[in-house]
């Protein structure tokens, strides 16, 4: 079945990056999880009411399309082990929002809480703990971290805000000359790496089936505007993105612990993406996927969305983009 993901991956970036305020400290929680609000809504999570042609900035939703609020959200995803903010890279509500479920699952879950995020990539892992730990200084960081151009406006809060409450926070992403390797010579590349980079990938062989029909729905488009011709190739390099992703994550989520992970719509959509490589190195974690969406009215979720994720973030088209 071909989903609806093309449109999506004109706002992903495969292979390459795109050319704050913070708020007061919050005190961690007892690390005990409230039950899913499915199971026990306190009164003041009630969905708010909105008056007919209200304008509003976003709406978030549950897998069956009914409105809820943002402490319902935090409700139902606190008990997850892992916690997947699909978003579109240039949506500034989206972005205010990730800052907003950080503050609230880290008051939650206090030191049990763990971050990581695709715009990062693992081989920068040591350059970002130094950081993270005041080491060297955020110009240093900026000048030799590969960060996203939109870094600054788009992630620097989150990172931040890691950073002084002292929440680890990993580089999850493959280092993208390995990406390119694979999109131009297909994954057997990675045979021919050293052993120190092969310790930047998931374990090889990358696991990886192709299906032509999805992949031509996913990459076809890529293709024409310049990103490469072959999809099957593109595919894999975007395998072993998603399989790398989730080795770091597996790696790094503690026994007990929760991990909090920001990446593209799609390395998380239909359950897809990151998570089948997450329950392969690390069976049985409990994921909770979120997607943002832009719709022409927000009032109810259209049935398009129905399927990708658990919960979704559901901004108007005509929002301001980053970028």
């Amino acid at each position: 079945m071909t989903h609806p993901i093309v449109r999506l991956l004109l706002c992903t970036a495969l292979l390459a990056p795109m050319s704050s305020a913070i708020g007061t400290p919050l005190r961690p929680g007892t690390g005990s999880d409230r039950k899913p609000a499915s199971e026990s809504a306190p009164a003041e999570n009630a969905a708010p009411e909105h008056r007919p042609g209200e304008l509003r900035a976003y709406a978030l939703f549950d897998n069956e399309g009914r409105e809820i609020s943002f402490g319902e959200l935090i409700d139902r995803l606190a008990p997850s082990d892992a916690v997947f903010v699909g978003e579109v890279h240039n949506c500034p509500i989206t972005h205010w929002l990730e800052l907003e479920i950080t503050r609230a699952l880290y008051a939650r879950h206090g030191e049990r809480l763990t971050m990581g995020a695709e715009m990062l990539e693992s081989d920068t892992q040591l350059i970002l703990d130094e950081y993270m730990q005041r080491l060297i200084s955020p110009d240093r960081f900026g000048a030799e971290a590969r960060l996203w151009d939109n870094y600054e406006t788009d992630y620097h809060p989150i990172v931040f805000f890691a950073k002084e409450h002292g929440i680890p926070f990993v580089a999850t992403n493959v280092p993208r000359r390995y990406a390119n390797s694979v999109r131009k010579n297909g994954l057997g590349i990675l045979d021919s790496l050293s052993e120190e980079a092969k310790r930047y990938i998931a374990p090889l062989p990358i696991p990886f089936t192709y299906d032509e029909e999805q992949s031509e729905a996913a990459f076809g488009m890529m293709a024409m505007l310049g990103q490469g011709s072959d999809t099957r190739r593109l595919a894999e390099a975007q395998a072993v993105k998603d399989a790398t992703m989730a080795w770091f994550i597996a790696r790094n989520l503690k026994e007990n612990g929760k991990f909090l992970h920001f990446n593209g719509n799609y390395h998380s959509d239909f359950m897809g993406g990151i998570i089948p490589y997450l329950e392969r190195y690390r069976p049985g974690t409990r994921v909770a996927t979120i997607a943002s969406v832009r719709q022409e009215q927000i009032d109810a979720l259209s049935e398009e969305q129905f399927g990708r994720a658990d919960f979704y973030i559901c901004v108007p088209e005509e929002m301001t983009n980053t970028y």
